[in-house]
């Protein structure tokens, strides 16, 4: 990985000297409103995640599952504009120190502005990005605006990806690398671990330093099982459903509750 200071490796890393490693928790800014987004994210924090993600509402969500897709479509037909995201994490970043990575469709950044978005998402108190729909080398000016503002660049590594592929995402990513599985859908649990758990050691060959895993978990045991192998658990669609149903106190005991498969 590149030697730059990371906050979310650092958090990582004292998640895996504490416990059995760290919880990385995914939720759309913006829903189901703005406020209520930042509230999450703050009781996201207090509740036991040890880094934040937070999904920029995108019209055409290629990768994402369908209760996901929901929340982003009720956050833009609630109003949602670009700008909203730097004073979300700047409401965030201020309230818990717990990092905050903005996962993105690279398109909405294009249309920003890349070195403008970085400055203002450093300015925002922000830690860097995920960035799903792009691969490091088509990342040139991201890496540039990244490494000029000291923000994390987190690429995407999945079972088709070759080991050259992997190589070149350890190499450019800073953070963690995300580690998803797309075989099997969520439920096969044993094929999709499997899938993930070789993925996850072809990153180590590649000297992936952290990486951190989201398939469909959606259990403590769930969590604990994947910190057998990887460094970080990632949970998406579990939060978003416990906010959707249950408001930030639904969201909050959800958290809590996956947290404990944390713990060794």
């Amino acid at each position: 990985m590149s030697q730059q200071h990371s906050t979310v490796a650092e958090a990582i890393r004292a998640a895996k000297t504490e416990r059995k490693g760290a919880l990385v928790g995914y939720l759309p800014v913006g829903f189901p409103d703005l406020d209520t987004s930042v509230d999450a994210a703050i009781a996201m924090a207090r509740s036991g995640a040890d880094v934040l993600e937070f999904g920029v509402p995108y019209s055409d969500p290629v990768m994402d599952g369908q209760v996901i897709q929901e929340a982003t479509q009720t956050a833009l037909a609630n109003g949602f504009k670009l700008g909203d995201l730097f004073a979300a994490v700047r409401r965030v970043t201020e309230a818990v120190d717990t990092p905050v990575l903005v996962m993105t469709y690279f398109n909405p950044v294009m249309q920003y502005g890349v070195d403008r978005f970085a400055a203002d998402l450093k300015a925002a108190g922000g830690a860097g990005l995920i960035t799903p729909d792009i691969t490091p080398d088509a990342a040139g000016e991201w890496i540039a605006a990244s490494k000029k503002h000291g923000l994390d660049r987190v690429f995407l590594a999945a079972p088709t990806s070759s080991d050259e592929r992997l190589r070149m995402i350890a190499e450019a990513g800073t953070g963690f690398v995300y580690t998803v599985s797309t075989m099997g859908i969520t439920g096969e649990r044993s094929s999709l671990d499997a899938a993930a758990r070789t993925l996850t050691e072809r990153l180590r060959a590649a000297d992936a330093e952290l990486a951190c895993v989201g398939i469909g978990i959606s259990t403590a045991d769930h969590v604990a099982t994947t910190l057998d192998y990887a460094d970080g658990a990632i949970v998406g669609t579990v939060f978003v459903r416990a906010l959707r149903d249950g408001g930030v106190e639904g969201l909050a005991a959800s958290v809590r509750e996956l947290a404990a498969g944390t713990r060794r």
